[in-house]
């Protein structure tokens, strides 16, 4: 219908034949689709006043029968009007209305759609940047498990866990305003080519969260001596409230130039200890030192690990998580080995 209807705007109709204009002698009191003339009867009628279009394809087209040409005394036929480019344009309004009920279609079958989600723990996102909590010093953000972060037993690994943890950290910095350049760096930082890096993290797991799991994160800094920052996270199951991971971490800051430590600038110390929390860390430090490894006192050695360029970051150096990764990645190497 709606094909036909914009077919006939763009396509000329053939002008009718002589027979069918002499079939049109008692067009003025014809049943007009069920629509009669008025009457002497008593019943209610209706007059239909029906007007046939005045030219068709340039050709005038009248509904005057033989008979009323010959009592007029028109016995001639008149030459069609020329052909001009106005009367020759198609009829845009015949366009307009197949148009309007294509998308009239397409949004009634838009509304039909099932959008709703089916189970009330869907309604958490899981996308959003998160927010600053409790008077400003904790940052809270939402992660959904996808099926890439999990490992061959089904739960997620520790470099998905590690990856939540940093992430939420720059995600903390961005949000209070303080991020200009680097991984976390601060305005003053950027001027002094300054970055962070983590010396020390200790992390705690007491359950792995699965795939479709949400978590929910917190994070927060503290001071941590005179050039230090200790951020903590905690890790809770966004539905149940159960407390999944526990992270506790030791920052200094470090020349991106000269890749030497430094110590922090008091103009680096003014832009974030509004932001410090006065609390104990959530996990009880470990004083032990890991001892130096070499070749005769490591257990297992891989020679010819080299960066690649995925392993590093924006700071251009490699990652944490990324050593993280290449440790799990060697000792189950090595794991395999012994087995066969």
């Amino acid at each position: 219908m709606v094909a036909t209807a914009a077919a006939s705007a763009f396509f000329p109709v053939s002008s009718p034949s002589g027979d069918s204009v002499a079939k049109t002698k008692n067009l003025g009191s014809a049943n007009l689709g069920g629509i009669k003339s008025k009457s002497s009867s008593g019943s209610l009628q209706v007059k239909a006043n029906a007007q046939a279009p005045s030219k068709i394809n340039g050709t005038s087209v009248g509904l005057t029968t033989p008979a009323e040409s010959l009592k007029n005394g028109d016995i001639s036929t008149s030459s069609p009007p020329p052909r001009t480019f106005i009367n020759q344009l198609p009829d845009w309004s015949m366009l307009l209305a197949a148009i309007t009920t294509i998308f009239l279609a397409a949004e009634k079958q838009w509304m039909m759609l099932d959008w709703k989600p089916r189970r009330s723990d869907m309604l958490v996102d899981p996308f959003g940047i998160g927010k600053i909590v409790q008077d400003g010093f904790i940052f809270r953000q939402n992660f959904s498990i996808r099926s890439y972060e999990i490992g061959a037993d089904g739960t997620a690994s520790i470099e998905t866990l590690m990856n939540h943890l940093q992430e939420t950290a720059l995600n903390h910095v961005m949000t209070a305003g303080l991020l200009d350049a680097g991984f976390g760096a601060t305005p003053a930082m950027a001027k002094k080519n300054l970055i962070w890096v983590v010396t020390r993290m200790q992390v705690v797991v007491d359950r792995y969260p699965t795939w479709n799991d949400v978590v929910n994160v917190e994070t927060w800094v503290s001071a941590s001596g005179k050039n230090g920052m200790r951020r903590d996270w905690l890790i809770r199951n966004a539905k149940t409230g159960e407390t999944l991971t526990r992270a506790t971490s030791l920052w200094v800051m470090m020349n991106k130039l000269t890749r030497r430590l430094s110590k922090m600038p008091d103009e680096v110390r003014q832009e974030i200890e509004p932001y410090f929390l006065n609390s104990d860390p959530v996990v009880d430090e470990d004083s032990r030192k890991l001892p130096k490894l070499g070749d005769s006192t490591a257990d297992y050695v891989r020679r010819g690990l080299t960066p690649r360029w995925s392993d590093l970051d924006v700071n251009q150096h490699v990652n944490n998580v990324k050593y993280i990764g290449w440790i799990l990645e060697v000792d189950f190497l090595f794991s395999l080995y012994l087995v066969f």
